[in-house]
């Protein structure tokens, strides 16, 4: 499908690539792996037409349609979500605008939003959107730059089960190391200005290099062991006639010698954060918690009632649910970032909570470099240490005296979280920290939470995050939390073995029952029963669709307010419609999902 020969490649007189080559063929799934500036994003760019090799040829089979999915820059477009989607298709029919439908709702999208602008939209899901857009466009040659940035751990299984059926090749950029395992079948390494293609999954990879690592050393201390006799030998017999040809013999040698280089060493930066004060056993309580989430002019959005939740030292929680089950407002209750309705929040002794979001704004000085943002706080940390720790979270080098007010938003969100780790407090409660981070940041994180003594509680949509450091899933449904012991390989292992429990008792009871003796009845008895179910089958029937009728409409109202100028203003507010909205439309969905089962389906 697409061969790279022999490329090689400079920017600004730094060299990237040199006698690089690489294969995909149809269908196959690559994860491209290198350190942070080795040329990944510049590889897609070629790959695109967007640059072209110093030297070398790209060459692609004829009629390749190659497709790519940038890290940011979502759409700003006039047009509805469903009509962006569509936009890259000459031509469709009601077929092609069903398959867009059922991939915007794979990404996590309410029926209610099609009909929304995109303009109206956060940053993320217009990802998103774009996202969809090149899935229904249905390229040869998916490229992917870190495509689980914006999603949810709900849209990203949905996502990654999705590609694996793809008719397609897919060549991604990613941080999420389970996401690379179950998709991609070879990793193809930037090491040494090369492209190296190693089959398997990411561990076999780290494997692989380590062994031949292992192996180029060796042979460069053998070779360094050769070189010293044949160099020892030189300077010993020069001066005498009698060895002379064999002394210029050795240095035709020496000369001629094909020496091996050890490539530069890639340092493995052990982290250790500051310790926090030791809380009591009990570090925080919400007791009969209740949120309802009030919009002027609609019903009351009701997320808690009377719920009770406790924290104790040193748990590991991850928190998952769908959109909308209220993972989000729990982590903000926690963290005493939005107040409940009624009921209270109980901090234990001695505790201190600490929030992250990555959509959080407004803390940081923009007039300050890096470092010196970095060393704002009361711990005192060392120069040294707070540099390498800046250094594992991308910003290496003369990299820490930018000033805040240029940085990205994914380079903020890393520096607010830096920030939280180099000043930690017992409490800490993390909404989608490896967003904007490299895999060897993310092991750098996962490594020293792990040695964290406070307690964490955490959402995160990367699967190699959570399983490596939850000790206890919190699965957030209907208002209720339910805590399962064990990681989310073990919650979802549990999670099939009660829908499968649940089925085979729908089945035992059903084949009781159609066993057990039918009683005999007078058949006016009958009619009447059946008459008073149509009845009561048509009124619920109708209510419900009442109901639902009022909630698209109070969606649409909702959805018509974010695009006021005043509200884009108040960020908190934005926020707290969106959810208002997610929550609205989960309780629709359901509602809908009841009256589309027919009139069968309440009896």
């Amino acid at each position: 499908m697409i061969t790279l020969r022999n490329v090689s490649k400079s920017f600004g007189g730094q060299s990237l690539f040199e006698d690089a080559s690489l294969q995909i063929n149809d269908g196959e799934r690559f994860a491209l792996v290198g350190p942070n500036g080795a040329g990944k994003s510049t590889l897609f760019r070629m790959m695109l037409g967007q640059e072209e090799a110093d030297e070398g040829e790209l060459q692609f089979k004829r009629g390749t349609v190659v497709g790519y999915l940038p890290q940011e820059n979502a759409p700003v477009s006039e047009r509805t979500v469903l009509e962006e989607t569509l936009a890259e298709l000459d031509d469709f029919d009601g077929r092609k605008e069903a398959e867009a439908k059922a991939v915007l709702m794979g990404l996590g999208f309410k029926v209610s939003d099609f009909t929304r602008k995109v303009n109206t939209l956060s940053g993320g899901w217009a990802m998103r959107v774009a996202m969809a857009r090149l899935l229904v466009k249905k390229p040869d040659l998916l490229l992917l730059d870190e495509p689980t940035n914006h999603l949810d751990l709900d849209s990203l299984i949905w996502l990654q089960d999705y590609l694996a059926w793809y008719p397609g090749a897919v060549f991604i950029i990613s941080h999420d190391r389970a996401f690379i395992d179950f998709l991609c079948t070879a990793i193809v390494s930037l090491q040494d200005k090369k492209l190296r293609v190693y089959h398997g999954d990411y561990a076999n990879f780290l494997a692989q290099r380590e062994a031949e690592k292992e192996k180029l050393v060796s042979q460069w201390k053998q070779q360094q062991l050769e070189i010293a006799d044949m160099e020892d030998f030189i300077a010993r017999n020069r001066a005498r006639v009698s060895t002379a040809s064999r002394v210029q013999s050795m240095i035709k040698r020496l000369e001629k010698l094909e020496r091996i280089e050890l490539p530069p060493e890639t340092k493995t930066v052990k982290i250790r954060f500051p310790q926090p004060s030791r809380t009591g056993t009990k570090v925080l309580e919400l007791k009969n918690i209740s949120k309802t989430y009030q919009v002027p002019g609609h019903d009351p959005i009701k997320v808690y009632e009377n719920f009770n939740f406790e924290l104790t030292r040193g748990q590991k929680l991850a928190f998952v649910g769908h959109n909308g089950a209220g993972k989000s407002t729990l982590l903000k209750m926690l963290a005493g970032v939005i107040e409940p309705d009624s009921g209270e929040r109980v901090l234990g002794l001695n505790a201190k909570t600490g929030y992250f979001s990555q959509h959080r704004t407004g803390i940081l000085e923009p007039r300050r470099t890096v470092l010196q943002e970095a060393l704002d706080n009361d711990r005192m940390n060392p120069e040294l240490m707070v540099r390498t720790v800046l250094g594992t979270f991308l910003f290496p080098g003369d990299n820490v005296f930018k000033k805040v007010s240029v940085l990205s938003g994914g380079e903020k969100s890393r520096l607010m979280l830096v920030k939280l780790l180099l000043d930690p407090p017992n409490v800490l409660l993390l909404d989608e920290p490896t967003t904007h981070l490299d895999i060897p940041s993310v092991e750098a994180l996962i490594a020293a939470l792990k040695e964290y003594e406070g307690t964490v509680c955490f959402i995160s949509h990367d699967l190699y995050f959570v399983n490596q450091l939850a000790d206890a899933v919190v699965h957030v449904e209907n208002g209720k939390a339910t805590v399962y012991p064990g990681n989310y390989d073990y919650f979802h292992s549990r999670q099939e073995q009660m829908k499968a429990e649940a089925e085979a008792e729908a089945a035992a009871k059903a084949k009781k029952a159609a066993a057990a003796p039918e009683p005999q009845a007078d058949p006016r008895d009958e009619e009447r029963r059946q008459k008073r179910e149509r009845e009561q089958e048509d009124r619920r029937r109708a209510r419900l669709a009442e109901e639902i009728a009022a909630a698209k409409k109070k969606v649409e109202e909702l959805a018509a307010r974010l695009s006021e100028p005043a509200v884009h203003a108040d960020y908190d507010l934005v926020r707290s419609i969106g959810e208002e909205i997610r929550v609205l439309e989960s309780e629709a969905a359901a509602k809908e999902s009841e009256l589309s089962g027919g009139p069968e389906a309440g009896r």
